[in-house]
């Protein structure tokens, strides 16, 4: 990336228009550096109000790992939906999760940096080297690959 080029942002109103994900299950609050669908970070503020945290588990409060990974997905979603945004609703299907790692627990008060990098593009299919980060910290790692669709609208 050369240092003139200019980095976009998407805030939560714009991913509400990309993302079909509404509350409790849109995981990001902002993606704060969008470099087309080439790489992006996605931010989401882990507070104890989180519904999941009633569950998982009580007196020991951790974001489940699946939600991390979603929240990674979600950030690679994102990106790709604003790059091939025509003012038309687009869906993205989520096809494979490969390669995941966890490496340590995402608790309230956590900030999770969500970094994507596309490594693959083949058509209206993505490929993404994903990260989670909490301060310096990688936390999880994953590749996930998903599916850009018109979204079918019905009268």
């Amino acid at each position: 990336m050369s240092e003139d080029k200019q980095l976009l942002e998407i805030d939560v109103v714009e991913l509400l228009h990309l993302l079909p994900h509404r509350y409790p299950f849109l995981l990001i609050d902002k993606v704060i550096e969008v470099d087309g669908s080439e790489y992006g970070i996605g931010i989401k503020n882990v507070t104890i109000n989180e519904p999941f945290f009633t569950g998982h588990f009580p007196g020991t409060p951790i974001m489940p790992g699946v939600l991390i990974i979603e929240a990674m997905a979600q950030t690679a979603g994102a990106i790709s939906a604003k790059e091939v945004s025509d003012g038309e609703p687009r869906l993205v299907y989520l096809m494979t999760v490969d390669a995941v790692k966890f490496r340590k627990m995402v608790v309230p008060g956590d900030v999770l940096q969500l970094r994507v990098r596309r490594i693959k593009k083949r058509r209206d299919i993505y490929k993404f080297q994903c990260t989670a980060h909490v301060n310096d910290d990688k936390v999880a790692e994953a590749i996930i690959t998903a599916m850009i669709a018109a979204k079918e609208t019905t009268n």
